[in-house]
């Protein structure tokens, strides 16, 4: 029987993860620390895990001391793939199977999946389409390395290394790049774990055009782009993600354009075995723009989307590459599915969410915030307090339902 060692389940990819190593008959053994284990396990997931998995307890802070007791427990367990269900632990992923001799990504290369300036790098040296990057430890040199490359407002600054949107800012003079810079360098280490974070802050040039996600699935070095989606973000200062929709409503020749491009990337950072979820922009003159890439599976419960809309389950890809099998990557369904997230006017206490609705297209709504739970001020992903996802025949007719949902739903907090 096929074991499966899984570098924290915590996060909307983690259930799925484990239905579909179930599903294929494989053992799964989670790793995660005690502390995030009790504190922010949902008893859903606890539940699963207690039913499908066993669990074993490390301290992912300390990489190398991590390193060394879970290739002793691979070995003693017999472990034949290894799979992790957050950003921050791809690196060790790629170290782990290098080690082990399993399917995994070139560890060389692993941190630029994560490290958006090491990316940045990257990008360059292989001429990847992206951005303009600098990225500065001070203020100071920020508006030093800005001129010296010739940048001009508006700009994106953003952490080297975050997720979920957080720290990310649109800037449009020095005095907001140096509030933007100091809130991108105010958290350093990634909570639940603690893994220590790179200080530099990143500041990019603005790209125009209109952003969409793909996944490029690679199996012993050989590429298989997805269908392209649309991602929904937030105007303004602060942009934060509130839905998606697969696939993008687009003509052949972007779908082309955006695939191409997210394979080069893929190949770029030395993704060989898994899955690479790429974000990137479709300019006006039908050129594309990479702006991060990670080799990962996608969140935002995009699984579940692609599932509905495609037929494929990108879960159960990413555990048939680990293990070494094949997976199928056939569309079997063509209609389309969307998610939309619920997010608060400000912070405060959640008082109610109202008026979703009963629209046919409807196929799931969830609060993520109980009511009388804290919500944060929308600005990032986690001041979401729900969600809905929606099934229906075409794009066009997810996003027209979705746009009746957002417009019908009144979240108050006081």
């Amino acid at each position: 029987m096929p074991k499966l060692l899984l570098l924290e389940a915590m996060g909307n990819t983690g259930e799925y993860v484990l239905d579909a190593a179930r599903d294929l008959d494989a053992e799964v053994i989670v790793v995660t620390h005690e502390d995030v284990y009790q504190d922010w396990y949902s008893p859903e997931l606890k539940a699963k895990i207690g039913r499908h998995a066993k669990l074993v307890f490390t301290d992912f802070s300390d990489s190398e001391g991590a390193l060394r007791q879970l290739k002793e427990l691979a070995r003693t367990e017999d472990v034949t793939g290894v799979v992790a269900c957050w950003e921050f632990l791809t690196p060790l992923v790629a170290r782990l199977t290098a080690d082990l001799g399993l399917p995994g990504n070139d560890p060389s290369k692993a941190l630029s999946c994560r490290n958006k300036r090491i990316m940045a790098r990257a990008f360059a040296e292989n001429g990847i389409p992206a951005p303009t990057t600098v990225a500065a430890r001070t203020v100071e040199e920020a508006y030093d390395l800005v001129r010296a490359a010739g940048l001009a407002y508006p700009l994106v600054v953003k952490p080297s290394e975050q997720s979920g949107s957080w720290g990310v800012s649109v800037v449009r003079n020095d005095e907001e790049l140096a509030a933007a810079f100091a809130t991108a360098q105010s958290h350093l280490f990634q909570d639940p774990h603690g893994i220590p974070l790179d200080a530099h802050v990143v500041i990019q040039e603005y790209v125009g055009g209109v952003e969409f996600s793909i996944e490029v699935v690679v199996v012993r070095g050989v590429a298989t782009p997805l269908v392209p989606y649309d991602k929904f973000t937030t105007g303004g200062a602060r942009r934060a993600e509130f839905g998606h929709t697969v696939p993008a409503e687009l003509d052949e020749a972007s779908v082309r354009t955006l695939q191409q491009a997210a394979v080069a990337a893929a190949r770029a950072l030395g993704v060989t075995h898994g899955v690479a979820h790429t974000e990137l922009k479709l300019l006006e003159d039908g050129t594309t723009r990479i702006i991060e890439l990670g080799a990962r599976l996608p969140g935002d419960h995009v699984v579940a989307l692609m599932r509905q809309a495609r037929g494929i389950d990108e879960a159960r890809v990413y555990v048939q590459i680990a293990l070494g099998l094949e997976p199928a990557l056939t569309p079997t369904a063509d209609t389309a599915a969307g998610i939309r997230f619920l997010t608060p006017p400000r912070g405060g206490t959640l008082r109610s969410v109202s008026g979703i609705g009963d629209s046919g297209a409807v196929v799931q709504r969830k609060l993520t915030v109980e009511p009388g739970g804290p919500v944060r001020a929308p600005g990032d992903n986690d001041s979401r307090v729900g969600y809905v996802i929606l099934h229906a025949d075409t794009a066009a007719e997810v996003n027209a339902a979705a746009a009746q949902v957002l417009a019908n739903v009144t979240v108050e907090v006081v």
